[in-house]
C-alpha cells in the first residue's frame, strides 16, 4: 500500500512525546513489510523541509501552531507527481483536522485519546474551547470512517461521543522488548521516577506534594523528573516551596540509552494524569520490573492493573498518592511481587503485533 499518514508532528520535534513514538514505531515497521509511507507534519525552527526518517519520506509545513494552515498545501507537495496514495490516516492526538472533507482518499483515524473538558487544565481558554469545539464536530465528519483507538477506555469515550461502534478498533500500543528489560540491581535509596512530558494537566505536581508529605515524615525519598514541556518552570517553583532540596531532581531531556537506566533502577514508576489514551511509560516500566502508582483515569487503568502490577489512586488525593507510594517504598516483598506481575503483564504487548492489527485494518478500509 502507498500510505500517507497526517500527524501534528514526528518523533525528531522537540516537542514529541508517546504519540510520535506510537506512529514511528509502527508505521516505521510497516515500511520494513513492503508499504510506501509518507508522513506529513508540523515543523520547529531550523527543520528541514522534507527528510526520510525511518524509512519514511517526512515533509513538514507550518508550525505546532499554524500547521492547521499549511495543511493543505503540504497535502498537494506531499502527492504532487506521485502515485496516489491508497489511503489516509489521520492520527488525532491533538486538534482534528477533518481529513475526510478535503482529501478525497480513504480515511483512518488513529487516536491515542480526546481531550474533551481536560483541555481546559492545559491550555488557555480559546485554544481549550477550540479543542473543544473541534472534538465535538468529529462524529459528523467521520462517522462512516474506521478508527484505530488504543484502549478500551478511548473505544468507550468514542462510543459515548456518537461513533458506530462496529468502526471502532482497540489496538494497544507495544513495546521493544529487546530495550526494557529488568536489572540486576536497583538504586540503593529509594527512588521514584516520572518520564513523560511536563504538561500542567499531566498532575505532576501531586507526586511532589506527595514526596515532601513523605519526606516530613523522615522518609528519605527522590523524585526524578525525566522530561522537558512547559510546566517545568513552574513545577521547579512547586518543589522550592515545598523545600525538597535532595528529594527532587528535574533531569530534562535525556536519551534513550539513559531512560531505560532510570526505569529500571527506579523502586517506583509514576504516572499522575488524569486522562491518558494508554500510558506507555508504565509498560515500558513494567517490562523493567518496575511496578507504577498512576492515577484512577481511563487508558491507565489498563497499562496499570490495580493491586497486582501496581496501584491506581483518586487523581487529585494527595494523601492517596502518599499512601500508595510509601506502601510500596517501604515494603520490599510487596514491591518484588508487582514488579514481577507488571513484567508478566508488559509481554502481552509488542511492536510487531500491532503493526499487523493496523495493516489489516488499513487494508480492510482501503477496499472500500
Amino acid at each position: 500500500m502507498r500510505i500517507l499518514v497526517v500527524n501534528w508532528q514526528d518523533r525528531l520535534n522537540p516537542e514529541a512525546g508517546g504519540a510520535e513514538v506510537h506512529l514511528h514505531e509502527i508505521f516505521g515497521r510497516m515500511v520494513s513489510r513492503g508499504h510506501q509511507v509518507s508522513l506529513l507534519v508540523s515543523g520547529w525552527d531550523g527543520a528541514p523541509a522534507e527528510e526520510v526518517v525511518d524509512g519514511m519520506r517526512v515533509v513538514r509545513r507550518g508550525s505546532r501552531y499554524t500547521f492547521p494552515l499549511h495543511v493543505g498545501a503540504g497535502f498537494r507537495t506531499a502527492t504532487a507527481g506521485q502515485e496516489p496514495f491508497d489511503i489516509l490516516v489521520e492520527d488525532i492526538n491533538k486538534l482534528p483536522l477533518f481529513t475526510p472533507l478535503w482529501t478525497g482518499l480513504p480515511v483512518v483515524g488513529l487516536v491515542p485519546h480526546l481531550f474533551g473538558s481536560t483541555a481546559f487544565q492545559q491550555e488557555s481558554l480559546p485554544v481549550a474551547a477550540t479543542v473543544w469545539a473541534a472534538e465535538r464536530l468529529m462524529p459528523s465528519v467521520y462517522s462512516d470512517r474506521n478508527f484505530v483507538v488504543i484502549s478500551d477506555s478511548t473505544a468507550s469515550d468514542l462510543e459515548e461521543r456518537g461513533f458506530p461502534p462496529d468502526r471502532i478498533h482497540v489496538s494497544y500500543p507495544g513495546i521493544d522488548h529487546a530495550i526494557f528489560t529488568p536489572a540486576a540491581h536497583r538504586a540503593p535509596e529509594p527512588t521514584i521516577a516520572y518520564v513523560g512530558r511536563l504538561r500542567r494537566y499531566k498532575g505532576i505536581d501531586l507526586v511532589l506534594r506527595a514526596v515532601a508529605q513523605m519526606a516530613r515524615e523522615g522518609i528519605d525519598v527522590r523524585f526524578l523528573i525525566v522530561g522537558q514541556g512547559d510546566d517545568a518552570s513552574r513545577l521547579e517553583r512547586v518543589a522550592e516551596d515545598l523545600d525538597l532540596g535532595n528529594h527532587v531532581s528535574f533531569r530534562g531531556f535525556v536519551s534513550e540509552e539513559e531512560k531505560v537506566r532510570i526505569l529500571r533502577s527506579a523502586w517506583i514508576n509514576v504516572y499522575p494524569s488524569p486522562k491518558e489514551g494508554w500510558g506507555i511509560t508504565n509498560v515500558e516500566a513494567a517490562a523493567c520490573g518496575t511496578p507504577s502508582v498512576a492515577s484512577d483515569a481511563p487508558g491507565l487503568r489498563e497499562s496499570v492493573l490495580d493491586g497486582q502490577t501496581g496501584f491506581l489512586v483518586a487523581h487529585h488525593d494527595v494523601d492517596a498518592w502518599a499512601n500508595a507510594l510509601r506502601r510500596l517504598l517501604e515494603d520490599a516483598d510487596l514491591r518484588q511481587q508487582m514488579g514481577t506481575r507488571a513484567l508478566e503483564h508488559s509481554e502481552r504487548f509488542t511492536w510487531e503485533a500491532t503493526t499487523e492489527e493496523l495493516e489489516d485494518i488499513l487494508q480492510m478500509s482501503a477496499s472500500r
